[in-house]
């Protein structure tokens, strides 16, 4: 089942009010529905999607989730509304993770998340 990006902002917005609102702190771009599909250049025929990126730069500090890489993996897996609900929280906290370490000083979850691609690049290869 694929949402609609609609469908999907209107998910997210429901996910984001259930974290604890501290966690917002400093992010001040907010969380960010964009409509691309990010494919991981890393790895041959959309087998990995970028799903979200925590970003901290000139624009300030804010999170992109990727509706066109949750729908691709959506229609390749079937997953259910249920499904996305997972997806979108396990993303959305990760993304936020990142921007609680980030203010902190911290990158555990950066070595954690490099570790997880080498395993990817290991049983994928190493690109295009």
């Amino acid at each position: 089942m694929v949402l609609s990006f609609e469908q999907v902002g209107d998910l997210l917005d429901k996910l984001a009010e259930s974290f604890p609102k501290a966690l917002f702190d400093g992010l001040n771009g907010g969380v960010n529905l964009q409509e691309e599909t990010v494919p991981d250049m890393e790895f041959p025929g959309g087998r990995i999607y970028v799903l979200g990126e925590y970003c901290s730069d000139l624009l300030g500090r804010y999170i992109n989730l990727y509706y066109g890489s949750f729908a691709a993996m959506a229609e390749n897996e079937d997953w259910t509304e249920e499904d996305w609900k997972q997806e979108l929280q396990q993303t959305l906290s990760h993304e936020l993770t990142h921007h609680m370490e980030g203010r902190s000083g911290l990158h555990a979850l950066e070595d954690k998340d490099e570790a997880e691609m080498d395993a990817w690049r290991e049983k994928y290869g190493d690109g295009p």
